[in-house]
């Protein structure tokens, strides 16, 4: 798999060869060819046809797929029609729990797309199963990439109105994201953002990136080709914190005792994890 980190992930309807072919020019790290809720019922088989297509076509971008959920009835058409060109990463929707990633798995293997070279991006809150799933049960699994999280199919789920107040994700979509994060850590995979929806207003979506970023997250999704520089930008690490990172991982080395001093205060394992997760974002790595 390539070394490329991923800081964005771009929503591209299967179904748009136009705008399949637009998010070339985005500078996004991954795109997501969607054959699950930006395409009709109507339009299913086209956007199976068009995504094969745009699958087997070189783009500057690492190739992923979102497939229908599993109970939806297409997911077994959506997978067949990935093995002639695989991408790197399925995202499975409304995943709610580790069993539905052992029958995904199970039957992409059946598909013919092996474990070590397509992984599954799960969206892991999309439901109120899935959530209360997160919180109880330990989520790894040798197929897993990450986990990625969702408010809005959750909102219609358990009923609510809105899920932000004053721009801030509040009650149980807090509560959603922060197990998204917790559950990726546990199982040792990333963690991505979900996408910041109103396109118009690209310094919330930064400051939301930038958010994300600090709280842990390794990328966020994006819905649009404009808000990709914004998120790209906030999940890159500055200069001072790069400088920092490796003078951290050199004074750790020298001291060979696991804690040190630098600039007068003293470092150690919890500091060198963190340096190691800034380095990862700027220097080659398996992800």
């Amino acid at each position: 798999m390539t070394s490329r980190p991923v800081r964005s992930i771009l929503f591209v309807p299967g179904d748009s060869e136009r705008k399949i072919a637009r998010s070339a020019e985005s500078g996004t790290d991954a795109v997501i060819f969607d054959m699950e809720d930006s395409v009709h019922p109507d339009r299913k088989a086209a956007a199976r046809d068009i995504t094969a297509a745009a699958l087997a076509t070189p783009l500057p971008a690492r190739r992923f797929v979102r497939v229908n959920s599993l109970e939806s009835g297409y997911f077994e058409a959506d997978i067949a029609i990935l093995a002639a060109a695989p991408p790197e990463v399925v995202m499975l929707p409304k995943c709610g729990s580790l069993d539905d990633i052992r029958v995904a798995s199970d039957a992409m293997a059946a598909a013919g797309l092996p474990a070590e070279t397509v992984r599954l991006l799960p969206v892991a809150t999309e439901t109120a199963r899935a959530v209360r799933n997160l919180m109880r049960s330990d989520w790894s699994h040798p197929r897993l990439y990450g986990l990625t999280w969702g408010a809005e199919d959750i909102s219609a789920d358990i009923g609510a109105f809105a899920n932000r107040v004053e721009g801030r994700y509040e009650g149980v979509f807090a509560l959603a994201r922060d197990l998204c994060l917790l559950a990726a850590r546990e199982a040792g995979v990333l963690a991505f953002d979900t996408a910041f929806t109103d396109v118009r207003d690209l310094d919330g979506c930064r400051a939301e990136a930038t958010a994300a970023y600090r709280a842990g997250f390794d990328g966020k999704l994006a819905i649009h080709p404009a808000q990709v520089s914004a998120i790209n930008e906030a999940f890159t690490p500055s200069e001072a914190q790069v400088d920092w990172a490796r003078r951290v991982i050199a004074a750790l080395d020298a001291s060979g005792e696991g804690v040190a001093l630098l600039d007068g205060r003293m470092i150690d394992m919890p500091h060198q994890r963190n340096a190691e997760r800034i380095l990862r974002a700027v220097e080659p790595s398996g992800n």
